[in-house]
């Protein structure tokens, strides 16, 4: 019998989440060191999948199926292509990172960690889901272990910021739901399988104002995700008030999860919607790109202009998708995986110098370079990476958008150019206030990273460096399945 490892991996954080449930709240590192055990099992699934991922299977991988529920013909349909193989990496990484910078975390410690592995266990699940019930399910896992770990663990307005998360999402979620029914309803026999509704969209495709509907039903569900302009006002919020770790897995893998809806589910079942709005998602994408920089650039707050920066970036992402060319998607594809760990690594360094200072006013600092020479390295190398700098993961996912891009929207894609350099603005500006010039007295014996802190970061900053070098084996993993939707566009 073959081991379920698509399950064993999405399910081994509830498992871990189930062990936490048993210890004593007083033994703190118990707790800690069960919930780093069960997200390093995870990861070790997931780099297992990734050493026996076939790049040349042009169908899903892994997969498991069981019937579930036969009277809605509902199905357990998991399985893993190349979209998704290096966002579940991402994930698995993400969440061990984002556990060991949990270690610092003293209030309610077994709640948090059992939050914090059910919301693992359904971010894997949305991105192996292959039947539209079970991937709404996961979908709604999330929403409420993130509503507590901000409303509980954040900062001052903590409340605000999570009841804000939650209505946005719910709301999106409520429409997702809508068009999942309209698709079930409008099959014959009613299927909620992923697979099948591509193939009758394939063979008979969903055209009118029926697909139209239902196209914009997932479209604010998913662009409330990413976030598109104007659906992104709870972004910043959250960001802000969550601890540092839930701030990494929300840029570094929410915010994915709806771009990855609309590789996965709007464009393949529904191609004549998605050119019908190709050009309104293009524009939003210019939009978010140029208005996410320009308000990034005002921020003091270095956690919102962070933020802030991650509505830019990820506006490139919709960019390359709006494209709909071989080029635009894999750039975009990239620009997910590399955005995850560029953002991921920015927040955590955020939480380092928050963590010592108790702000994160950009002006308050100054001379760093000369006071904590590692954590200078960290950060030039990160901002240096998120600028777009050649020889770091930015660089090739952005320029493979605009390549892209620019086949389908011409102008649209010079307007959207200046977002690159406003962005080396911003991140220069900070670099300038943070790290150079004489140092502020005030943060004289300021401690360096510890090797804890560094652990977090290191893996993060060779991921960078190894894919803007030689992003090669990442795209071999996508460009075969992403050959295959933009067939299904065409």
């Amino acid at each position: 019998m073959t081991l379920p490892q698509l399950s064993l991996m999405t399910f081994l954080p509830l498992a871990g989440a189930i062990a936490i449930l048993f210890k004593s709240p007083e033994n703190k590192e118990g707790i800690r060191r069960l919930a780093f055990i069960f997200t390093f099992a995870a990861l070790l699934v997931s780099l297992g999948l990734l050493m026996k991922f076939d790049i040349a299977n042009t169908g899903f991988q892994f997969e498991e199926f069981a019937s579930w529920i036969p009277a809605m013909n509902v199905n357990y349909h998991m399985g893993i292509d190349g979209i998704s193989m290096p966002l579940i990496i991402l994930t698995t990484l993400l969440s061990l990172l984002g556990v060991m910078a949990s270690f610092g975390i003293e209030n309610r410690v077994k709640e948090y960690f059992i939050f914090f592995m059910i919301l693992e266990c359904g971010m894997i699940g949305v991105f192996l889901a292959l039947d539209l019930f079970l991937f709404y399910l996961f979908w709604e896992i999330m929403l409420v272990p993130m509503y507590f770990l901000i409303g509980v663990w954040g900062g001052p307005r903590r409340e605000y910021a999570a009841i804000k998360f939650f209505l946005y999402t719910l709301a999106g979620s409520v429409l997702m739901l809508l068009s999942i029914i309209a698709l079930y309803l409008n099959t014959t026999p009613g299927t909620l399988s992923i697979p099948k509704l591509i193939e009758i969209g394939r063979q008979t495709p969903f055209t009118g104002t029926f697909a139209l509907l239902v196209f914009a039903g997932f479209f604010i569900g998913f662009a409330i995700k990413v976030p598109v302009w104007p659906f992104h006002t709870w972004l910043p919020d959250a960001h802000v008030e969550a601890p540092t770790a839930i701030s990494v897995i929300l840029a570094g893998v929410l915010l994915k999860m709806g771009s990855y809806g609309f590789l996965r589910i709007s464009y393949p079942i529904l191609p004549y919607a998605a050119h019908y709005f190709a050009l309104p998602i293009a524009i939003l994408a210019l939009i978010s790109i140029i208005y996410g920089a320009f308000v990034a650039m005002a921020q003091t707050d270095l956690k919102k202009m962070v933020a802030y920066s991650s509505v830019s970036h990820m506006g490139f992402t919709m960019l390359g998708i709006a494209a709909m060319t071989e080029k635009g998607l894999s750039g975009a594809s990239m620009q997910m995986f590399t955005h995850g760990i560029i953002t991921g690594a920015l927040f955590l360094l955020v939480g380092v110098i928050y963590d010592r200072c108790h702000t994160r006013e950009i002006n308050a600092f100054g001379g760093l370079m000369i006071t904590v020479p590692v954590y200078t390295g960290m950060l030039s190398v990160t901002a240096f990476a998120s600028l777009g700098l050649p020889g770091l993961a930015g660089f090739i996912s952005e320029f493979l958008v605009f390549v892209g891009a620019f086949e389908t929207y011409k102008w649209i894609t010079v307007l959207a150019a200046p977002g690159v350099v406003l962005t080396a603005a911003y991140f220069l500006n900070m670099m300038q206030k943070m790290l150079l010039g004489k140092p502020n007295a005030k943060w004289e014996g300021l401690a360096d990273m510890t090797s804890r802190e560094l652990a977090t970061v290191v893996p993060l900053v060779v991921i960078m460096f190894f894919v803007g070098i030689y992003p090669k084996p990442l795209m071999n993993i996508m460009n075969t399945s992403l050959s295959g939707l933009l067939a299904l566009l065409k």
